[in-house]
C-alpha cells in the first residue's frame, strides 16, 4: 500500500519511512529520498523520470531519474505537497499506469516502485485551494500515519533527551552522565516548535558546553 505520513517538521517522517521501507518485502532494494520542496520547478520532472541526451540544451547525457533509481524498491516524496500541479499530473499516471517516460523519450518505461509520501501541509485544505489534485490524494493515502508534534508526547521527551545526550558524547568525545531536577523541568515545560529535531540540537548544544 502506498503510505502518507503527515505532521509537523522535525517530527520524523523520514524515520518512518525507512522503517516502512526496512520491513517491507523490498528491503533488499534501493530507499530513494526527493524533496520535492528542494527542486527547482523546471528541474523536477528530469529529476524524477530522467531524461535522454539532447532533451534540452544542458542535457549532454542521458540523466537516470528518481523512479528508475529506486525501481524494485521504496521512492520516497518529501514535502509532497511542494509538486508543482503538472508533476502531479505526471505523477498520477505514473501511479494509474505504472509507466513513466523520460524526458525527450519516445517510448514509456515500466514501473515498480512503493511511494511513501510525507507532508507538513494539510492536504485537504490544499485541495480545496486547487494546489493539489484530489485524485493525486487519494491515491497516495492508502493509509495514513499522522506524527503528534512533541509537545503532545510528554512522555518521550526524557526517553529521547538521554538518547540524544549519549549519541552527543559519543560524537562529541565527552562523559555527561545525565539531566539534573532544573534541567528535566525546563525540558519538560519547553514547546518544542521544531519537534525531536529541535530537542536534538539543543541536547548536542548542552552536551557541547558542558
Amino acid at each position: 500500500a502506498r503510505v502518507l505520513i503527515t505532521g509537523e517538521n522535525g517530527t520524523g517522517k523520514e524515520l518512518v519511512a525507512k522503517w516502512l521501507h526496512e520491513k517491507s518485502n523490498r528491503c533488499g532494494a534501493p530507499f530513494v529520498e526527493v524533496n520535492c520542496a528542494a527542486i527547482p520547478s523546471e528541474l523536477i520532472e528530469s529529476e524524477l523520470f530522467g531524461h535522454v541526451k539532447g532533451a534540452f540544451t544542458d542535457a549532454h547525457t542521458d540523466h537516470i531519474g528518481k523512479f528508475e533509481q529506486a525501481d524494485g524498491g521504496t521512492l520516497f516524496l518529501d514535502e509532497v505537497g511542494n509538486l508543482p500541479y503538472e508533476i502531479q499530473q505526471m505523477l498520477l499516471r505514473v501511479i494509474q499506469e505504472r509507466k513513466y517516460r523520460p524526458v525527450g523519450a519516445k517510448e514509456d518505461r515500466n514501473c515498480n516502485v512503493r511511494i511513501v509520501a510525507a507532508t507538513n501541509e494539510d492536504l485537504v485544505k490544499a485541495v480545496l485551494e486547487k494546489r493539489f489534485r484530489q485524485d493525486l490524494l487519494y491515491r497516495l493515502q492508502d493509509f495514513t500515519i499522522t506524527l503528534p508534534p512533541l509537545r503532545n508526547c510528554q512522555e518521550d521527551i526524557m526517553p529521547l533527551a538521554e538518547f540524544f545526550r549519549e549519541q552527543s558524547n559519543k560524537t562529541l568525545d565527552k562523559a555527561v552522565k545525565g539531566f539534573d531536577s532544573s534541567a528535566k523541568k525546563a525540558l519538560q515545560l519547553h514547546p518544542w516548535s521544531g519537534n525531536v529535531r529541535e530537542l536534538k540540537q539543543k541536547i548536542q548544544t548542552a552536551v557541547l558546553l558542558c
